[in-house]
C-alpha cells in the first residue's frame, strides 16, 4: 500500500476467479492494486479507508449456489454493509465485473434511486439462450451517463463469460433507468447500432440490451462484460487483421492502451483529480 497512490481493493476468494487478471490491469491502469481475500475484511485485518476503487470480480462466488452473487451479497451485507455505504459516501469507486455485477445488484447498491443503496430493484438472471456464453461483444456506451469508467468511449469490444448475464426488471424501473442516463453501457451490433435484442450481439436477452448501468452519481457501476480481460491488443479475436490493416496504412499496433484498460484508466484518474 503507497500513501499518495490510487488504491484499488480487488476481492478475492470463494470460487471468485478474475482477481489475478484484474490486479493486473488496474496496475496497466495506473494504480496501485492489492488482491484481498473477503475474509481478511470481515475479521478486519484489511480496512477499506486504505482504498478508493473497490472491485467485485468476475468468476463464480460460492459456486452461484443460490442464484449468481445472491451468497456473496448476503454475506457482505451481514458483516460489511455499513461499511460499504460508508465507503461509497465518501466518494471512492465501486466497480462490479459480471459476477461481481450480480453481487451489486443483489447487495442494492444498484441502482441506488434515491440514495437507497439496500433495495433490490433488478435482476441477473439466466441467459434466454439456455447456455453459457463466451464471446466477444460490442457496447454501445451512454455519453450522457454520470458514469466515471466510461467517459469519452464511444464503442467498445469486451469478452462475455456467464450463464446468468440477462438484465431484467418492471417496465417502470427500466424505464427510469434510461430517463436518469443510468444505463452506461448496451449490447449493440458491430458497427454500433442497438442490437435490438439480436442474438448473439445481445448474448443474453437484456431487456433493452442492457448490459451495465451505474448509479446517479457514476461512481458506482456495473457491467457484465469483461473490461479486464482486454489488457492487450492480442486478447481480441481480430488482433491479426487489424495489425495487419494498420501496418498497410503505415500506422503502429499496440501502441497505447486498450479500450479494456483505458476503462479502468477512467476511474483511476477519476480519484487521481478529485
Amino acid at each position: 500500500m503507497n500513501e499518495g497512490e490510487v488504491n484499488v481493493l480487488v476481492l478475492a476468494g470463494y470460487g471468485l476467479n478474475c482477481d489475478y487478471e484484474t490486479e493486473y490491469a488496474f496496475k496497466l491502469a495506473g494504480a496501485e492494486a492489492s488482491r484481498v481475500h473477503i475474509n481478511s475484511l470481515i475479521d478486519g485485518s484489511v480496512g477499506l479507508d486504505d482504498f478508493q476503487i473497490m472491485v467485485f470480480i468476475g468468476g463464480f462466488g460460492w459456486g452461484d449456489d443460490h442464484g449468481a452473487g445472491v451468497i456473496q451479497a448476503i454475506r457482505m451485507r451481514t458483516n460489511l454493509g455499513d461499511q460499504l455505504l460508508r465507503f461509497a459516501e465518501r466518494g471512492n469507486l465501486i466497480l462490479g465485473i459480471c459476477n461481481g455485477f450480480q453481487a451489486l445488484v443483489n447487495l442494492g447498491l444498484l441502482p441506488g434511486f434515491d440514495q437507497d443503496y439496500r433495495t433490490r430493484s433488478v435482476a441477473l438472471t439466466y441467459n434466454d439462450c439456455g447456455n453459457f456464453r463466451n464471446d466477444w461483444v460490442t457496447l454501445k456506451i451512454n455519453n450522457d451517463s454520470p458514469c466515471v469508467f466510461t467517459k469519452g468511449i464511444d464503442t467498445i469490444d469486451l469478452p462475455v463469460r456467464h450463464g446468468e448475464g440477462k438484465f431484467y426488471s418492471d417496465p417502470h424501473t427500466i424505464e427510469r433507468l434510461f430517463s436518469t442516463d443510468q444505463v452506461a453501457v448496451q449490447y449493440a451490433l458491430p458497427d454500433g447500432n442497438p442490437a435490438q435484442q439480436q442474438f448473439p450481439y445481445n448474448p443474453n436477452g437484456s431487456v433493452q440490451d442492457i448490459a451495465g448501468i451505474c448509479d446517479p452519481t457514476g461512481r458506482i457501476f456495473g457491467l457484465m462484460p469483461h473490461p479486464e480481460a482486454f489488457n492487450h491488443p492480442t486478447n481480441h479475436p481480430d488482433w491479426t487483421r487489424k495489425k495487419e490493416r494498420l501496418k498497410r496504412e503505415g500506422a503502429g499496433f499496440g501502441t497505447g492502451p486498450t479500450l479494456g484498460i483505458r476503462m479502468l484508466q477512467n476511474g483511476v484518474e477519476s480519484i487521481r483529480n478529485r
